[in-house]
């Protein structure tokens, strides 16, 4: 194939999550794009097991709620610790099920944990054309598009190409795109992949092991026979490790695969330059405490889509574009500097009643990070209560109210411009929704479920 030219209208450079869940979202906009990924297959490690409310809310959009939620784990305890995981008390968890208020503030419902490359399964099944085992190699940039070259020697003409190669991304690289925050924080942690036919005395999602030759963190992955054990102790990733940990070296352990990281904490200076674009791990690396990282490259992919969309379409200018680096840059930077905080002190997290703790340090409750954030930089009301700040406030998340049993105003919107309102004498240029004791006045909404305007 060297020397074959091909064209597309977007070429995703990455096919993990986030450059997955961005070719779902085009292609729910009706764009069709090429993705590519220097590795041969789906990675077979879960990276990231928390997706949040808002990523489900994103996943219903585009009608693949149902099969995460399948893909998932039915959970029934959250964190637990223990010397081992035979010696782990089980009491000292809550039981892992959404919250009245959460319920009130969000349509999404998962059951539990959907650990990352579980995740991947579902999105490919709707990513369109993915090409494993081909990696980008350069790319430059003119006026009217994007040229750039791949491993296997073709050469891709595309109108637009979108970054989601990860934190040492090549082509971030490239562009000279420089990078902001601590970089590498704590230890070098390992973590092992493994299968075992475990029987703990109810599902959980995390257990932290605080055996002196095996700490570490035990994690669900299938809840069956599929874990993931992550331990900063320099030793070699071994069955018997394993058993120590579980508390019984008598259980069969299979190790699948290994990887070793660092975290790490830098937002990219720039999210965007002319036509490219970078999403995910090429944006933003967070600290791994918060399960924010995955959830804010998933979120990019969002309000990049329709805007890629718009513009090719020729329904908007390219000026619609540089808005993505004004959205998202912001609450890149927080997100990172608030997954800090909680690596520094985790406590911030999983401590209970620990509101007064998190305004002393500057910290923001984790669903506010996740879905409570303001495009345009207006403060926000609350950074504790989450349905405080959707309060259909414009750059604020559109608040959902059930419409009918099992519609929610998120769903109205369609991923179209629309406006919602109680008042059935408003007429507009767009699908006007309205709805019986909506309280947030007249509001005009874009397609991501952002508040683009409030007219009250």
């Amino acid at each position: 194939m060297n020397g074959h030219t091909v064209s597309t209208d977007v070429l995703i450079a990455g096919g993990g999550s986030v450059g997955l869940m961005l070719a779902v979202l085009l292609r729910h906009h009706g764009v069709e794009p090429l993705v590519v990924e220097k590795k041969p297959e789906l990675s077979p490690h879960p990276r990231a097991t928390g997706i949040g409310s808002r990523s489900v809310e994103i996943l219903r959009e585009v009608g693949l709620d149902h099969a995460v939620n399948e893909a998932a784990v039915d959970l029934r305890a959250g964190k637990i610790r223990g010397r081992t995981l035979a010696e782990a008390d089980f009491t000292e968890s809550a039981e892992w099920t959404k919250s009245a208020a959460e319920l009130a503030y969000t349509p999404a419902r998962i059951r539990g944990t959907c650990a990352q490359n579980r995740l991947d399964r579902v999105l490919i099944t709707k990513a369109g054309d993915v090409e494993f085992g081909v990696a980008l190699g350069s790319c430059e940039q003119d006026s009217s598009g994007v040229t750039a070259t791949l491993s296997d020697g073709r050469v891709v003409r595309a109108r637009y190409l979108v970054a989601a190669d990860g934190v040492r991304s090549r082509v971030r690289q490239i562009l000279g795109i420089g990078l902001t925050g601590p970089g590498a924080i704590g230890r070098e942690t390992t973590s092992i992949l493994f299968d075992a036919q475990l029987r703990p005395r109810k599902p959980f999602a995390m257990c932290t092991i605080e055996h002196p030759d095996a700490t570490g963190l035990l994690v669900t992955v299938d809840g069956e026979r599929e874990w993931v054990f992550l331990t900063t102790l320099d030793t070699e990733p071994t069955a018997e490790i394993i058993g120590i940990a579980l508390g019984d070296p008598s259980i069969e352990v299979e190790i699948r695969s290994v990887l070793r990281f660092r975290g790490c904490g830098q937002v990219a200076d720039r999210l965007s330059v002319g036509r490219v674009f970078l999403v995910g791990d090429a944006a933003h690396a967070i600290p791994p405490l918060g399960a924010f990282g995955l959830n804010t490259g998933i979120a990019d992919a969002h309000n990049l889509a329709w805007k890629l969309a718009h513009v090719l379409r020729g329904e908007a200018g390219p000026e619609l574009l540089e808005t993505y680096h004004a959205e998202r840059h912001p609450v890149a930077l927080m997100t990172m500097e608030q997954a800090r905080l909680r690596f520094n002190d985790p406590s911030l997290h999983w401590g209970k009643d620990m509101a007064q703790a998190r305004r002393a340090a500057g910290a923001i409750n984790a669903p506010v990070v996740h879905m409570g954030y303001r495009y345009g930089g207006a403060e926000l009301p609350s950074t504790e209560d989450v349905a405080l700040a959707l309060d259909g406030s414009p750059g604020s998340r559109l608040p959902h109210m059930w419409v009918t049993d099992g519609v929610s105003t998120l769903d109205l919107v369609g991923s179209q411009w629309c406006v919602l309102t109680a008042d059935p004498g408003v007429e507009a240029d767009v699908p006007v929704h309205v709805v019986d004791g909506w309280p947030y006045g007249t509001v005009l909404v874009r397609p991501d479920g952002f508040v683009s305007r409030s007219y009250r």
